[in-house]
């Protein structure tokens, strides 16, 4: 059974083949596939094919939502030929109809939500008020009609929002009532990687976890993804919403003559003191049982002890959040949530997390997780796993990151694309290595030199892309926008998605060329595609190197002790992928033509992964190459 919709491109074919063999075998596949190969066909009609033969469910994770309305529009092309029944999912934040009405549920967690939403289904299915009317739409409309329009259209998530609000109803509810019977289900990675939303999908899905083929997308996001989900943390602000909580509800007592408000106190000195003694520049490594052995002695208790007054905290906060969801509100408790860090904290795995103090203007607590594996081991109790990027290497490091099996298959494909298309300049008078700034001092000034001259020189429409909005704010500090004599436009630091893809949409449909400054390893450098003339210049101010803090320097050495290469998988490996993701925005389809310009004499040490050539005269290497590709 050939699912494949397209006449082949250069490798598809083995890509396919090497998919279907996967899945047949129960085995894993880690791909890098270059931009053009066609990553998503190949990996859908790949897995549907032996899925099918074998009645799995195929569970396709994406980083963006972009990427999940590219699964939707293949799997139609699929369909032609072999009708499947794919579904889109997202979290309640984006579908609850409820929630888009009312901002102040739009940040409850996924487990706030769903009791919430457990709750007013209660009301409104035993007929009492504060039920939901979307819901209850839904208990009256016939479902086989729905079924027919989902398997008729193979709608992407916001078209389906936009059917179901013409009659008032659910999306997520009616979602949720399609999956088992859906071939193909394509949701964010929260809803495998996070537990609780894992077991409710495939509960809604009606599956064990052993009939799940997995694909995970942009798989290069995964690892500092799955490390940060399994991070804890506790805030200055939390604190301060702790206390505002425990006056509320009259300060309860947690432990013979200690009260929740005498535990939010004792936390907050022990911060200060982490403070002044531990942290440089951005944070600081705190001895492991410091915030403990601080408590203990405040509180003239043993670890027991602290786990016994983390477990009242938590007790008191059920009780808060049980009333606040039988009252239809966001089911939330600050009490909880501070018993729940302590005892996380008491307990955690010491192998696996650093314990920090992190600076600014929030103070924290932080324990970071250094191992995704603690979060990616639940891949190797799927029936097959497909990852894939194309920017993934060294492909033995996300294995070996992932916790896949060391037999793993590892599979490079280049990109089918003419690599004439592109070219890459590098400057060797410039650069971001913080020691040579500090000897001189005219550096910055020079790279600022160098945009301005590129900007305004080239009638292209350009992205300058920043490793830091540090240094993009130095930049506008210093007067860059009155220097370019183009329209300019800005990845501004906490913007919203809809006023980014605002911003960027105006980028694209600028009457005359424009700039848009941008960050690397943002969202623009990984989510969003430039075809055409669109992007046709990309300035790299500078190579994204880690701050050196003390989160990173304890990273590399868990990676050094652990697989013997601390340095290549958590620096240059991050590194070459943030590189490769924001220069390979430039060339997206066959006929794009672009440039690359990177303001940092170390680009030369990437060349193992990225054709670089050095430039003197970069304004004119850049117009001539554009002159000799015209006239080819």
């Amino acid at each position: 059974m050939d699912l494949f919709p397209y006449t082949p491109r250069p490798h598809q074919m083995e890509l396919v083949n090497a998919i279907s063999t996967c899945v047949r075998s129960r085995g894993h596949l880690v791909v890098e596939s270059g931009t053009g190969t066609g990553k998503t066909i190949c990996a859908l009609s790949g897995t549907l094919q032996a899925a099918l033969e074998q009645d799995k469910k195929v569970i396709y994770l994406t980083r963006t939502n972009s990427q999940q309305r590219q699964v939707m529009l293949e799997l139609r092309k699929i369909s032609r030929s072999r009708p499947v029944l794919g579904v889109g999912l997202q979290g309640r934040q984006s579908t609850c109809p409820l929630i888009q009405r009312d901002p102040d549920l739009r940040g409850g967690t996924p487990e706030e939500l769903s009791k919430l939403c457990a709750e007013r289904k209660a009301r409104s299915r035993a007929g009492r008020t504060g039920g939901c009317r979307f819901y209850e739409a839904v208990l009256s409309t016939d479902f086989a009609d729905v079924e027919h329009y989902f398997r008729e259209e193979l709608p992407t998530v916001e078209e389906f929002i936009t059917y179901c609000d013409g009659s008032g109803l659910c999306p997520h509810e009616l979602i949720k009532d399609l999956l088992p019977k859906a071939n193909v289900v394509t949701a964010p990675y929260a809803f495998f990687f996070m537990p609780f939303i894992r077991h409710n999908l495939l509960d809604w899905m009606n599956i064990p976890i052993s009939d799940a083929v997995v694909i995970v997308d942009e798989a290069h996001n995964l690892l500092e993804y799955a490390r940060e989900i399994r991070s804890v943390s506790l805030s200055t602000r939390l604190l301060d919403l702790v206390a505002k909580e425990a006056d509320e509800q009259g300060d309860p007592e947690i432990a013979e003559g200690v009260s929740s408000l005498d535990m939010v106190e004792a936390c907050r000195r022990r911060l200060r003191e982490a403070l002044e003694e531990f942290l440089i520049e951005d944070d600081g490594l705190i001895p492991p049982p410091f915030v403990e052995e601080g408590l203990m002695s405040t509180f003239t208790t043993t670890t027991k002890g602290l786990l016994n007054m983390a477990r009242s905290l938590m007790a008191y906060g059920e009780v808060i959040r049980e009333e606040k969801r039988k009252g239809g509100r966001l089911p939330r408790s600050y009490l909880h949530s501070l018993g729940s860090f302590l005892q996380f904290w008491l307990e955690l795995d010491e192998e696996c997390y650093v314990k920090l103090v992190v600076g600014g203007e929030n103070p924290t607590f932080e324990a970071y997780c250094m191992d995704p594996g603690l979060a990616c081991r639940v891949l190797t109790e799927c029936h097959a796993s497909v990852h894939m990027s194309g920017t993934l290497r060294p492909l033995n490091e996300y294995r070996d990151s992932t916790g896949l099996p060391k037999g793993t298959p590892l599979m490079t494909l280049p990109s089918p694309f003419p690599p004439e298309n592109r070219k890459v300049f590098y400057l060797e008078d410039v650069t971001t290595r913080y020691e040579d700034i500090v000897k001189d001092e005219e550096i910055i000034r020079r790279m600022e030199d160098h945009t301005v001259s590129l900007c305004n020189v080239l009638d292209r429409n350009t992205v300058v892309f920043f490793p830091s909005y540090a240094l993009m704010d130095r930049f506008l500090d210093d007067g860059l926008l009155s220097r370019i004599h183009r329209t300019v436009y800005t990845e501004r630091r906490g913007m919203g998605q809809s006023d980014l893809m605002e911003e960027v949409g105006r980028f694209k449909g600028s009457p005359e060329s424009a700039v848009l400054l941008a960050v690397m390893g943002g969202r623009v450098s990984e989510g969003i595609d430039f075809p055409d003339k669109e992007l046709e210049v990309a300035i790299v101010a500078g190579i994204p190197y880690p701050k050196p803090t003390a989160k990173q320097r304890a990273l590399l050495h868990y990676y050094e002790v652990r697989f013997g290469r601390g340095w290549e998988y958590t620096v240059k490996a991050p590194v070459t992928r943030k590189l490769l993701q924001a220069i390979g925005r430039l060339i997206r389809t066959e006929t794009d033509v672009g440039v690359a310009v990177i303001l940092d004499r170390r680009a030369n040490q990437f060349s193992d992964r990225l054709e670089v050539n050095t430039s003197s005269t970069v304004v004119n290497d850049v117009l001539n190459f554009f002159v000799r590709r015209k006239n080819i």
